[in-house]
């Protein structure tokens, strides 16, 4: 979902097709997508964009089990008070067409992500860099508008500085203690000066064939709707992949695709649909795998709209669903009922925060729902190339039940689609819609899903209180007081109900007979590095 989130991070993937790239050489390996948003770092926050970057870029940390980062590109990163970060990168490092990584690399790509004229969904991470706000445009009314709005003050944040070719600082607008971990996120890989047409200027042409410093690069360009096939790039300085290659094949449709994981012409999918689970273990035997996720399934209300501005209307569509049912019905237990609004996988994780609000109490429910005068008719949009229908429409089914109103489920044929309409705010009702973390901090599934400047707001909630609570955990001097401080924003959401919790995953995916050595991550993202053809 953070996704990565993530911005905002969804479980999509879809339709057919054989694998012609994948008998053209012994030692490539097909993986299962759905079409990404985009292909430029700092403009990728969902997770199909995110796994394709991840084979094209190297980030300057990863993390470890015990979830903490650990250096990549960088050889250290260091701060005396958590304001001044210094980054020295590890030496010898190029991009795929032979340009070194220098600090320019990233300095230039950040600055260009940071800027609100280039309307990048990723913009928001940098927002701690001191100088961000200079870089953004407000039109009359003080709201985001590039259209309308002039030019921002300044072109380049006064928090970024070159040292030396190797190392350079970033100055924060206050003290952050996370700041190493969300360095791992995609919005912070470099760019080679081929990506620019001019100082602070991308060329138009080079999301089609990105140019990355990872152990991957493109072959021939995006082929759109269809795939991505990248190959090895000569001389890359990290951990060796054990594949030459890799096409990114995508689907618009997860039963396409599992047919493809059936018959042999792929080679990893990452979500096994539903309507697949109670014939997966027969289908695939031993490659039927599960692994943790930092997955977080929900629906967001359109807090903007009137019928949905009233705290107790949400509380009363949230009351009238039954969680339990549908995740041993649905899903077959393959996922959990989320009662809380930040995952179990991070540190300040608390159980059922959500209180009553999410306990199934149709009587309350409908009473409460009455009472503030709820909508008649109610719709749920999601994107239909995520085998999201089956879900939807159980869970209007309950709502019909509990609270005597019509509920239909609504399909955009991509995630894309979706979230233009929710954009521009066009009367989609409920949202559906999901969150992968970007980095393993209780601040990242609050931040980027609540702040009123939050990239993956898509629906208009905010709240002051809530957002200085935010502010004052990100700039806590320990990790403990930074916990204290996001629970009690935290709680500010159990109140407020902006979106309604459904479910907590976990990655049930599947392999090929052609592949071993397969792990899906917390990111719900295949280790490329692992990933092995078995010999023919």
């Amino acid at each position: 979902m953070a996704a990565g989130a993530a911005a905002i991070v969804m479980l999509v993937a879809g339709c057919g097709g054989g694998s012609d790239e994948a008998e053209g050489s012994e030692n490539t390996v097909v993986l299962g997508i759905a079409e990404p948003k985009h292909l430029i770092p700092a403009n990728s926050t969902e997770s199909n964009g995110s796994q394709v970057l991840s084979s094209l870029f190297y980030p300057l940390v990863n993390f470890n089990e015990q979830k903490q980062p650990v250096e990549a590109a960088a050889e250290s990163i260091t701060s005396d008070d958590n304001k001044v970060w210094t980054i020295k990168l590890k030496p010898g490092f190029t991009f795929s067409n032979d340009e070194p990584v220098t600090s320019d690399s990233y300095i230039n790509a950040w600055n260009n992500g940071a800027y609100g004229p280039n309307g990048n969904d990723g913009s928001y991470f940098f927002e701690r860099i001191a100088g961000y706000a200079d870089l953004q445009s407000k039109d009359p009314d003080g709201e985001d508008g590039p259209q309308k709005a002039p030019e921002p003050k300044a072109k380049t944040m006064t928090g970024l500085k070159k040292v030396d070719d190797t190392t350079f600082t970033v100055t924060l607008s206050a003290p952050f203690a996370g700041w190493k971990s969300v360095l791992a996120y995609t919005v912070f890989y470099p760019l080679p000066n081929a990506a620019f047409s001019s100082p602070g200027v991308l060329n138009e042409a080079f999301e089609q064939t990105p140019i990355g410093n990872g152990p991957f690069k493109v072959v021939g360009k995006w082929e759109h709707d269809q795939q991505i096939v990248v190959t090895k790039a000569a001389g890359f300085k990290g951990p060796a992949p054990k594949v030459e290659g890799i096409t990114w094949k995508i689907y618009q449709d997860q039963q396409a695709q599992y047919a493809d994981l059936v018959a042999g012409n792929l080679d990893v999918q990452t979500l096994i649909p539903i309507e697949s689970l109670g014939s997966a273990a027969g289908d695939l035997g031993d490659r039927l795998k599960k692994s943790p996720s930092s997955d977080f399934a929900f629906v967001g209300f359109p807090t903007f709209q009137k019928e949905f501005s009233n705290p107790d209307v949400r509380r009363a569509l949230s009351m009238a669903i039954n969680r339990k049912e549908m995740t041993d019905q649905i899903f077959l237990q393959s996922q959990t009922p989320a009662t809380s609004f930040v995952s179990p996988v991070v540190a300040g994780y608390r159980e059922n925060t959500c209180g009553k609000w999410c306990e199934y109490k149709p009587a309350e429910a409908k009473a409460l729902y009455t009472k503030a005068q709820g909508p008649k008719e109610i719709k749920i949009t999601y994107n239909a190339d995520g085998g999201h229908k089956a879900w939807v429409d159980a869970m209007c089914n309950q709502i019909k039940a509990s609270l005597a109103v019509n509920c239909t489920g609504q399909g955009e044929p991509k995630f894309a689609d979706l979230l233009t309409k929710v954009d521009a705010e066009q009367p989609v009702g409920l949202i559906r819609l999901g969150w992968i973390m970007d980095y393993p901090l209780m601040e990242n599934y609050l931040g980027p899903l609540y702040s009123t400047t939050g990239g993956s707001n898509y629906y208009g909630y905010s709240n002051t209180a809530f957002d200085s609570l935010l502010k004052e955990g990100s700039e806590a001097a320990t990790p403990e007081a930074a916990i204290k401080k996001w629970q009690e924003a935290e709680d500010i959401l159990v109140k407020d109900m902006p979106v309604l919790p459904l479910r907590f995953g976990q990655n049930t995916y599947g392999f090929s007979e052609r592949v071993t050595n397969v792990e899906v991550d917390l990111f719900k993202k295949v280790n490329i590095y692992k990933i092995e053809r078995v010999a023919s």
